[in-house]
């Protein structure tokens, strides 16, 4: 048989300048890629000014297209305003990505179009597969829906998108009910939990790798201190600030952020002006192989999202024996499905210290916590999504 031919939109995705960015969906993409019965082009546009400097420099630098991990990767460019463009986006990224779609479906045939992400790749993508006859699928991760889809002029191009989808797809089952309450039809949303590299994420040596703090010359730790470590970008609905306020109750306990972002200065101020911050360090971004390391040097991983879809953070600090305090947003339940697991709390100081001193004075089997994560791998992943595409194209 034929290889299938996807052509999937997605906004994030990694490149030179921003390495770390959407390595999730480089990791599904590329194993659904390995299998061999799906041949998958990604398009990764990308937004700059048309006066470039800083950042937006990098990135127009970044925009080359290329065989990338088994995966042909091509990096548009398309115009933005930074801060005022964002209901236009959807539209211009359409119009960057039409002219290489309807080349490489002349030159052979697609037989889908996706989008990775609900806004703006969603709306974007509508507009591919309906220029090219195709049909289309959407994934919404979590943001896209609980941040976008509470604006209504995105909200309307979403639903739109979202009719014209032959399929939907979810990372967890409690963000499929946030769509359904959007006005996604429910019966086309299918579930697609993340993957998880089993290989890199695992239980380790929990004294050796605090010893791999230092090594990296991240922290100086002293035998008796504790480590707590919070993986994602420094935005507010991370909940990092609140974090910061329980460490008053959490003496002789290291907080390492792992992520960096725009509430950076105000994180390291909030930590001065509490009297924390010699227990606060950041570590920024980290390589992807340094990651399991700290992980696996933890006591437990502390991220109180306001909101989520299912973090990968969540699955990789399991994977590596280190156990959750998590709000309850997104699928949080579905990860956190008993003790051994950690602790689901409400979003305040006081809660959140309370179930670390509780997991620091009963702490779970690293083994026990690595189980919760043994279902997620990129090979099932792959062919979830296989199954999905081709339940789609009805084959």
């Amino acid at each position: 048989m034929a290889k299938r031919r996807v052509l999937s939109i997605s906004t994030l995705y990694p490149n030179a300048a921003t390495p770390r960015f959407g390595t999730f969906v480089a990791r599904s993409i590329e194993a659904l890629a390995a299998r061999g019965d799906w041949e998958v082009t990604l398009v990764n546009p990308i937004g700059v000014p048309p006066l470039r400097f800083g950042r937006y420099a990098a990135l127009a630098k970044a925009a080359v297209s290329g065989r990338e991990n088994g995966v042909a990767v091509h990096r548009p460019l398309f115009p933005i305003v930074p801060g005022l463009s964002a209901r236009w986006n959807a539209g211009l990224i359409a119009r960057a990505v039409l002219p290489l779609a309807r080349r490489l479906h002349a030159e052979a045939p697609l037989d889908l179009v996706d989008a990775q992400f609900f806004f703006p790749d969603g709306p974007a993508a509508a507009a591919v597969a309906r220029d090219l006859g195709l049909q289309l699928s959407i994934k919404a991760r979590g943001a896209d829906i609980q941040f976008w889809g509470q604006k209504l002029w995105a909200q309307r191009q979403m639903l739109a998108a979202g009719e014209q989808a032959a399929g939907l797809l979810a990372v967890s089952e409690a963000l499929a009910d946030d769509m359904a309450a959007l006005g996604l039809e429910r019966d086309k949303i299918t579930i697609h939990y993340t993957g998880l590299d089993h290989t890199r994420f695992y239980p380790r040596d929990r004294n050796a790798m605090r010893r791999k703090f230092t090594e990296h010359n991240l922290i100086e730790l002293e035998p008796d201190e504790r480590v707590l470590i919070s993986v994602g970008a420094l935005i507010p609905r991370k909940g990092q600030i609140l974090v910061i306020e329980a460490l008053r109750q959490l003496p002789r306990t290291v907080l390492a952020f792992v992520g960096d972002g725009p509430d950076l200065g105000e994180l390291a101020l909030t930590a001065k002006e509490l009297g924390v911050a010699e227990q606060v360090h950041f570590c920024l971004t980290v390589d992807h192989e340094v990651l399991p390391e700290l992980l696996s040097a933890a006591d437990a991983m502390v991220l109180p999202a306001a909101s989520e879809g299912l973090a990968n953070a969540w699955v990789e600090a399991l994977a590596c024996g280190i156990p959750l305090v998590i709000a309850d947003a997104g699928g949080a339940r579905e990860v956190v499905t008993d003790a051994s697991a950690g602790r689901i709390v409400d979003r305040n100081p006081a809660a959140i210290a309370a179930a670390v001193q509780d997991l620091l004075a009963n702490p779970p089997a690293p083994e026990a916590v690595a189980g919760h994560a043994a279902r997620f791998s990129w090979e099932a992943n792959a062919e979830a999504l296989a199954g999905y595409y081709e339940r789609l194209i009805g084959r």
